[in-house]
């Protein structure tokens, strides 16, 4: 079988399916197995698929016809530019997350200061957040925490793999608990999807981690936990950045604004037009 028929045979299979993008999702699996570049596999089309490449091949995309999501096949996806190591241990990171990113890196370099600034992601899970504020700020310091030991495992990985390991500090615990002291700036994107929407979601969200989803009945019990825990402890100096799902925009203000009536709180809208990032700015 060639690769051209091999890519037509299972290009079928996925959209009987009713997967959509099924042509992008084979291409990325069948180069994932041969190891080649997008370029190299127009070039092969007709070259034959060897017996154990198709065996890898056909067990890939038995996955992907059960809505396996496409990162955990190949282990890995690209955020801000960046190649990330991901699998079952971790949810799979959202290009909307990307603006949380953004924000963050403007507000850091806003207001710079002669000590390096030191900024907590909460909830870090494959470290994608960390690690791209890492890598974008070379003078900052990153503390990523996370309850599960497994998603930091996945973390420490890609801590790794991009060269990190001494300005990326990786702490298990609940949100800010295991923080070792005070920061500048607070980034989290915790779980926000409301409980009941999870039975309605993708099948392809039954594969990632149920806790770093669920947000609870109305999807905010751990942004509540959050606002508690820096109000408690007076954290951050600067500013607390939250990603927060469509909807949610109202009671967020009404929360930060009851715990921090004295900070400058704003909403701020994703390309498609979601109050998506909440900032919570504190006078200096």
């Amino acid at each position: 079988m060639t690769l051209k028929e091999a890519l037509n045979r299972a290009t079928s299979a996925l959209a009987a399916h009713h997967i959509s993008d099924a042509s992008h999702d084979i291409q990325l699996l069948l180069r994932h197995v041969l190891q080649i570049t997008q370029a190299q596999l127009y070039l092969q089309l007709e070259e034959e698929l060897a017996p154990p490449e198709w065996e890898r091949f056909s067990c890939l995309l038995e996955r992907r016809l059960r809505h396996e999501p496409v990162a955990y096949l190949v282990c890995h996806q690209e955020f801000f530019g960046l190649d990330f190591y991901v699998d079952r241990r971790v949810l799979v990171p959202r290009p909307e997350t990307e603006l949380l990113v953004e924000m963050t890196l403007d507000f850091a370099r806003s207001h710079s200061a002669v000590r390096p600034i030191i900024i907590a992601d909460i909830g870090t899970g494959s470290g994608a957040i960390a690690i791209s504020l890492a890598t974008n700020l070379t003078n900052a310091r990153i503390c990523a925490t996370d309850l599960s030991i497994q998603a930091l495992e996945v973390a420490a990985i890609n801590r790794a793999r991009h060269g990190l390991d001494n300005r990326v500090v990786l702490l298990q615990g609940d949100l800010l608990a295991p923080l070792p002291g005070n920061v500048d700036l607070i980034v989290a994107n915790l779980p926000y999807v409301m409980e009941p929407e999870l039975q309605t979601m993708a099948p392809e969200i039954r594969f990632e981690p149920r806790e770093a989803l669920d947000g609870g009945p109305d999807g905010l019990h751990s942004i509540r936990l959050l606002l508690h825990q820096a109000h408690e402890l007076r954290q951050p100096r600067r500013c607390l950045l939250l990603e927060i799902g469509m909807g949610q925009s109202e009671e967020v203000l009404r929360l930060a604004r009851n715990h921090f009536p004295e900070a400058d709180i704003q909403p701020h809208r994703d390309p498609g037009g979601i109050e998506r990032v909440v900032t919570i700015t504190f006078p200096v």
